[in-house]
């Protein structure tokens, strides 16, 4: 921890591991400890809130199994003392892995821990990551990244999805789904998902009419999704829609279709009991074996594996 750091960051890891805590027996519990840049007991997060800070971290001098490294407002752009550097350097030798949320991944690559290894952070933030450390492997999309025993994550809430996921490896997928469900937290997300689904860019486009019609889109799977079709729909000529939608949303309205239709189809592979002809058939697909092509290319795993990784416990067979 550190001056500004975001408290999300830091109460998201907790929480994950101090509720495996309380589903493991005593003999298996994670021994949590926070530690800080500085010497006061207290320190102020990015957004004001105070939190205890817990000991210096140069009073650290046994092995530390798993070191996470949270984001917080500034750490991106601030020089952090060499001796900390050191001691990240020193640790990550001999701890069994080491992690970021967020912009805590400038102070990995500022140690060097990132060096010839692929990483992630914030969207917003990973061009200029890979602009300052070019030997950083900076992939912008993805929600958490394994590489070796470095793991990075993308926005705060990513936080949890990668203390969830390290919580499956220790201890298993079943504990893991019970964390998530203490914490309500919909379902373990996989690190290759991606940090923001494409209904979420509906409304970035800037003309009133597309973003309209983006809307209509996502409650139109099945309807014709030619650019002929979509154009009439929007009331522009053919050429004039093909020119704008690819400028707006910087892919062509075809790309654009399989992506929310593959979106919905996770929905419903996550959600729901339907059979793969029938999913397929409800999100724009004209066969199963059409979806699962798609399926493989955008997110390299087939829906059946899909569903059976990601499906939330909750969902009840319906007759």
């Amino acid at each position: 921890m550190y001056p500004r750091v975001r408290e999300l960051d830091v109460a998201g890891v907790t929480d994950v591991f101090s509720t495996a805590n309380a589903l493991l027996p005593e003999d298996r519990r994670y021994q949590i400890q926070h530690v800080s840049t500085q010497k006061e007991p207290a320190l102020d997060g990015m957004y004001g809130l105070g939190m205890r800070s817990g000991p210096h971290y140069s009073t650290v001098k046994s092995k530390v199994d798993t070191l996470i490294i949270p984001g917080g407002m500034g750490n991106e752009l601030t020089e952090p003392p060499a001796p900390l550097l050191t001691w990240m350097q020193k640790h990550a030798k001999t701890s069994r892995r080491v992690g970021s949320v967020c912009t805590g991944a400038w102070l990995l690559a500022q140690a060097g821990l990132l060096d010839g290894k692929r990483a992630t952070t914030h969207w917003a933030y990973a061009k200029q990551l890979a602009t300052t450390f070019p030997k950083v492997k900076v992939d912008p999309d993805p929600i958490w990244v394994k590489d070796g025993s470095i793991y990075s994550s993308a926005g705060a809430t990513s936080g949890i999805d990668l203390s969830l996921a390290l919580v499956e490896e220790d201890h298993g997928r079943k504990l893991a789904l019970e964390v998530a469900r203490m914490l309500v937290v919909f379902l373990c997300r996989p690190g290759n998902q991606a940090q923001f689904s494409v209904s979420l860019q509906e409304q970035t486009s800037e003309d009133r009419p597309l973003r309209d019609l983006q809307v209509w889109m996502l409650e139109h799977l099945t309807n014709d999704p030619s650019v002929p079709a979509l154009a009439a729909k929007a009331a522009m000529s053919e050429r004039n829609f093909q020119r704008v939608f690819t400028r707006e949303m910087g892919k062509s309205p075809a790309h654009y279709v399989e992506e929310i239709r593959i979106e919905a189809v996770r929905r419903k592979l996550e959600r729901s009991t339907q059979g793969m002809e029938e999913i397929a058939r409800a999100c724009g697909f004209g066969s199963a074996d059409v979806m699962g092509r798609c399926f493989m290319r955008q997110l390299k795993t087939t829906p059946a594996e899909y569903r059976a990784r990601f499906r939330s416990s909750g969902i009840r067979a319906t007759a």
